[in-house]
């Protein structure tokens, strides 16, 4: 296998900017001097343990311990090797990449397995979109006429056309170059006793991206008579297509998500065609599947939900800590999804609601019918999703009888029950009990009973904040731990004299001595000017880093400093440094001591002398440390 150039690994690291990268996947908001933070996107959380530094490239999650640089990221987020993640990142930043051998990887070879599939994609992407200009495509543009969808907003969201034949996309994949393997592997095509054929074939076709733009699959919806196909065939589960991960549209609507915090969940392609064209811009659509938790950590991530408990909704209708909106059909299957989607709220922090037409009409028949004003109307018009589904479970009831009235309860109690926002309960029960119109106390107590008889809620990751895993309770740990942060954060306000002086046992903790030795093994503060910059230097201290060690230099890279006012950071990195040398020379001070009341002045006075001679020196310098304090 070919090896990627190290200057080439380094230009990449260099150019591509993480807090673009890692913004693409998490809201990422400031958190002190040149320090952003958000939520982890590898594990759940409700307080931001995320944080990212981008002038030295490195990310730390303080909540699970995951950490790196840019390169590292792109390879757990996409689940890339190394190669890939390198050349995935290289074609982003215009970088030409060479190999160890002289010349690129061969198609179909690692690295470069997951870019290449990628690039199939786009060419697909491209070819259906032209395909829906030929005759051949008249239904599908017919189709799209009669939903208010013109050319140009064909053109938007990529829509195109898969002729009928059975090898059109093969045979224009095979005049670009890519190989049989690729083909079998993209998902582009189907396996026969023939050999490969297309997969889609006489559909419309809408590609599904990624957060990042790039196409991983397609939509496609029969449209022809003959077709005795499922009406939406989708493509089929890949390395670069995971249908419980990817949401259509996602690409279009990430940055309006961030803006407004609010997400929009429609129930297919061109409900999400027919959303953002009405004005709601951060709509998206599951792609034949069910809203899940992987879903959930997308949006959660893009909506930034730090909020504890579902976020505070105003007197306006607003939410604080963002919102999720489901809109279902009227019909039962739509009550249906709302309820599974009850089990997916308690993942979220964000206010979460539904939105329903009461006739039945999806936002693509409403903008139809009613125009775009009616698409707004009904996200507007949202009701809280807790709501909903009390409300709906109580419509399976004759409240008109007292037996009606206790099994609509025992019901609806456990659902109640089932809030885990403690503040929402409460209220949630009072509702109850005017929706059933029974008293409070009976209502309250039928809540509190299905609580004990479900056991207490399941503890779910970020209900606390999480703490770094090096032992803070010690000041004196925790000092060397501050020391070695500023110091790889900010090596150029430090003094260099000072900091590479020290000695080898001024670190007493294990893992920071060892970051110690990597400083040192790196050339110390004073090689910050030939390494060229500050983080090709902490790039080359990780480097040092042995095994895990390496983690702990990135985690003390991006961990916050106790002071994070700009103009108060040289004296703060300078103090730091400072107090340990004190701690130091403290120690030293009363090591001597001590060696010298075992001393017989009277019998070894030279060697008394020199002691004595070397403790006046200590003490003097400790002074002089202090009165500059």
């Amino acid at each position: 296998m070919a090896r990627i150039r190290s200057e080439d690994v380094a230009a990449v690291r260099e150019r591509a900017r993480i807090e673009e990268i890692v913004g693409e996947h998490v809201t990422l908001k400031p958190a002190g001097v040149g320090s952003l933070k958000g939520l982890c996107p590898f594990h759940d959380e409700r307080t931001p343990s995320f944080h990212v530094r981008p002038p030295v490239n490195l990310w730390h999650c303080f909540g699970c311990g995951e950490g790196g640089d840019v390169i590292s990221f792109v390879q757990k987020i996409d689940g890339l090797g190394f190669a890939e993640a390198v050349e995935h990142l290289a074609a982003r930043v215009g970088i030409q990449l060479r190999y160890e051998d002289g010349g690129p990887a061969r198609p179909g070879e690692e690295p470069g397995r997951r870019q290449r599939l990628l690039e199939a994609h786009r060419h697909a992407a491209a070819f259906y979109a032209e395909q829906l200009l030929t005759p051949a495509a008249a239904p599908g543009r017919r189709f799209l006429a009669e939903r208010g969808f013109d050319r140009q907003v064909a053109e938007q969201f990529g829509v195109g056309f898969a002729p009928q034949g059975w090898d059109a996309l093969l045979r224009h994949l095979r005049g670009k170059g890519f190989t049989e393997a690729e083909l079998s592997a993209s998902g582009l095509m189907s396996q026969g006793q023939r050999g490969l054929y297309d997969r889609f074939r006489g559909r419309l076709v809408w590609p599904i991206r990624d957060v990042t733009g790039d196409v991983v699959g397609f939509g496609a919806r029969r449209i022809l008579e003959d077709d005795d196909g499922p009406k939406y065939l989708n493509s089929p589960e890949t390395v670069l297509y995971k249908k419980t991960q990817v949401l259509y549209g996602i690409d279009l609507a990430k940055r309006e998500i961030a803006r407004r915090k609010q997400v929009v969940v429609v129930e297919g392609y061109t409900d999400v065609m027919a959303a953002h064209l009405s004005g709601v811009p951060t709509a998206v659509a599951t792609c034949g599947t069910a809203f899940g938790a992987d879903h959930a950590r997308v949006l959660r991530r893009l909506l930034g939900d730090t909020t504890a408990g579902g976020g505070v909704q105003l007197s306006s209708g607003e939410s604080v800590g963002g919102e999720i909106i489901f809109t279902f059909d009227g019909d039962e299957a739509g009550q249906k999804a709302a309820l599974r989607a009850f089990g997916e709220d308690q993942r979220f922090y964000a206010q979460t609601f539904v939105a329903v037409e009461p006739s039945g009409m999806d936002p693509c028949e409403l903008r139809q019918t009613k125009g775009p004003d009616a698409v707004v109307a009904l996200v507007q018009g949202r009701v809280p999703l807790f709501e909903f589904v009390i409300r709906s479970t109580i419509a399976t009831h004759d409240l008109e009888t007292a037996e009606g009235r206790v099994a609509a309860l025992r019901a609806s109690a456990p659902i109640v029950a089932r809030i885990r926002d403690a503040a929402l309960r409460p209220e949630y029960a009072r509702m109850l009990a005017g929706w059933l119109g029974m008293e409070h106390d009976a209502v309250a107590r039928a809540v509190q009973a299905a609580g004990r008889a479900s056991g207490p809620a399941p503890r779910q990751d970020g209900d606390e904040a999480p703490r770094p895993r090096l032992e803070r309770e010690d000041p004196v740990a925790t000092l060397q731990r501050n020391v070695l942060a500023a110091v790889l954060q900010h090596p150029g306000k430090v003094d260099a004299a000072v900091f590479d002086a020290l000695p080898d046992d001024a670190f007493s903790v294990p893992a920071l001595r060892a970051v110690h030795e990597a400083v040192r093994a790196a050339g110390g503060v004073g090689a910050l000017a030939a390494a060229g910059g500050e983080a090709a230097w902490l790039e080359r201290v990780r480097e040092e880093a042995a095994g895990p060690i390496a983690g702990t230099v990135t985690e003390l890279a991006v961990t916050p400093l106790p002071e994070d006012r700009p103009a108060a950071l040289e004296d703060y990195v300078r103090g730091v440094v400072g107090a340990l040398l004190d701690v130091l020379l403290t120690r030293q001070i009363a090591d001597l001591r001590g060696r010298l009341q075992r001393m017989d002045p009277t019998a070894d006075a030279e060697a008394y002398g020199a002691a004595f001679a070397e403790l006046v020196d200590l003490e003097q310098r400790r002074r002089a440390l202090r009165s500059n304090d």
